[in-house]
């Protein structure tokens, strides 16, 4: 008689939402701006492996997701930015 074979798999996700205002937003994008290796690099250096070498994926995840999704972000509030400054607020100034 022939066996049945099952295969059971779980994920379990867990996430972390971080609201940023403008001016965070930047300094994260600039914290990045160096890339992944060489802000590891100096980290090390200057601060020592014993804390972030168990968080080394997550650190990586975490750059890509800024370049992912602040970046963009950022750029839209740059090109809104530029569209206010044509716009003629005079009418509301009275």
């Amino acid at each position: 008689m022939a066996q049945a074979k099952t295969n059971i798999n779980v994920n379990i996700n867990f996430r972390v939402n971080l609201e940023l205002n403008e001016s965070e937003a930047r300094a994260l994008e600039a914290m990045i701006g160096y890339g992944f290796d060489p802000f590891k690099r100096v980290f090390y250096e200057k601060l020592g492996k014993s804390y972030m070498e168990k968080h080394e994926q997550g650190l990586k995840s975490l750059f890509d997701s800024i370049q992912d999704q602040v970046n963009p972000g950022l750029s839209e509030i740059d090109t809104l930015k530029k569209e206010m400054v044509k716009l003629d607020f005079s009418k509301f100034n009275k």
